[in-house]
């Protein structure tokens, strides 16, 4: 079993940034993939970003390619989402999710899931 907890999420205008963390406890952390999804209000969750057990491995969807990056601490079994030049559409519920599989998790088939924390972006 893995327990994520997320935060950093808050209200910030457009342009700014933003960074989350995803705390995780249980075992294994290093072994896992680990994945940001957002999902804003009536609107289907989506895959922001993965990163592997490596650090090299990182994935991102289009429209945050440039802006957001990806990061690991397998030390403090935490994961990141620096966010830069947010936009109003990038307004949603953050979650943190991971996986043993990396098709998985760019597919949102996730084991283990996060609470959420919510960014909000102001025009």
């Amino acid at each position: 079993q893995v327990q994520l907890v997320e935060s950093g999420g808050g209200l910030v205008q457009a342009g700014g940034s933003l960074r989350l963390s995803c705390a995780a406890s249980g075992r294994a952390f290093s072994s896992y993939v680990m994945g940001w999804f957002r999902q804003a209000p009536g609107k289907q969750r989506e895959f922001v970003a993965a990163i592997g057990w490596s650090i090299q491995s990182t994935s991102y969807t289009d429209s945050v390619k440039g802006r957001f990056a990806i990061s690991r601490d397998n030390a403090k079994a935490t994961v990141f989402l620096q966010m830069n030049g947010l936009k109003p559409e990038d307004t949603a519920v953050y979650y943190c999710a991971a996986s043993a599989d990396y098709y998985k998790v760019l597919h949102g088939q996730c084991d283990y899931w996060g609470q959420g924390t919510q960014v909000t972006v102001s025009s």
